[in-house]
């Protein structure tokens, strides 16, 4: 298939195109001009690449005809002072428009990247805007599914976690701060109830929607291992396998507003499909410490 990726510099979207390499897909990737590309610096010579800064999306889709399938997973949080203006353009009006050129050259579907914090919503405060722009976005795939006859897949992701993501993200930051075995850390009570299902667990369910030829023109899947912990089972058991030192000082922070205290993934219709998780916590923890480790946890760059 020849199969076109948004955010492939991104930790998830990485992750896909080194999957999608491996089984003999054609990858198209498109990024900004003054991305960071070191997560595909092994694979860049077997990707066409183009910067949306410099290129229209009409050309690339010229250059590029018969495009199978779009993988949507850029996107922009509201973690460091974005205006609203930048967090509409990148998370509703830029897959807007590839959502419009894509039906112009019948691509045969667009599997879009949603979170779990949309998920029976209740007005949680944290990345208010980012939740905000990504359901107005979801309405526009219902739209665009009933009108313009495109395959339009949602992809509820919960708790995603695997090796080199964001020093911001929660995950990456908890097992950084024990591996620096810094003096302590600032926590909640940790009772929120996560389903943290591992990078690879996550690729192989994108493989598998790839895979599905008939199905109704919009289609949602909750992607999740249908288990959850607490936070603090998790953040324990970092600390734990790390052998940190760090001071773990729970119940110093309160929680956010309308915090979401528990979230899973209902994943049977993606099981009905075949596909199963396979990582357990555990071992998919110690396997970010070893990466880390291996790579050199001290020197990780910020994408």
């Amino acid at each position: 298939m020849k199969i076109l990726v948004t955010g492939a510099t991104g930790f998830l979207g990485s992750h896909l195109v080194k999957a999608l390499l491996k089984d003999d897909h054609e990858v198209i990737i498109l990024k900004r001009s003054f991305s960071n590309t070191w997560r595909l610096s092994d694979v860049l010579l077997q990707i066409s690449s183009y910067d949306i800064d410099k290129y229209t999306l009409e050309k690339i889709f010229r250059e590029h005809k018969n495009i199978d399938a779009i993988i949507h997973t850029a996107t922009q949080y509201d973690r460091h002072g974005e205006k609203y203006s930048e967090i509409v353009e990148s998370n509703v009006l830029f897959p807007l428009r590839l959502l419009e050129i894509a039906t112009k050259y019948k691509v045969g579907f667009f599997i879009n990247t949603d979170s779990f914090i949309n998920k029976n919503n209740n007005g949680y405060q944290h990345l208010l805007r980012y939740a905000l722009t990504k359901r107005q976005f979801l309405e526009w795939g219902k739209q665009f599914a009933a009108i313009s006859k495109i395959r339009f897949i949602n992809v509820r992701l919960e708790h995603i976690y695997g090796p080199f993501d964001d020093d911001t993200k929660f995950t990456t930051f908890i097992i950084k701060s024990c591996l620096r075995n810094v003096t302590e850390l600032a926590l909640t009570p940790g009772n929120q109830k996560r389903d943290f299902i591992y990078i690879d667990d996550v690729v192989s369910a994108y493989n598998t929607l790839l895979k599905q030829k008939d199905s109704d023109f919009f289609c949602e899947y909750e992607l999740g291992t249908n288990k959850t912990v607490t936070i603090r089972y998790f953040i324990e058991q970092v600390h734990k396998i790390t052998q940190s030192n760090t001071n773990l000082i729970f119940g110093s922070l309160s929680y956010r507003e309308n915090e979401i205290m528990e979230s899973k993934a209902n994943n049977e219709k993606l099981r009905i499909l075949g596909w199963q998780d396979k990582v357990p916590l555990n071992e998919g923890i110690k396997k970010v410490i070893q990466e880390e480790k291996e790579f050199g946890f001290e020197k990780f760059i910020i994408d």
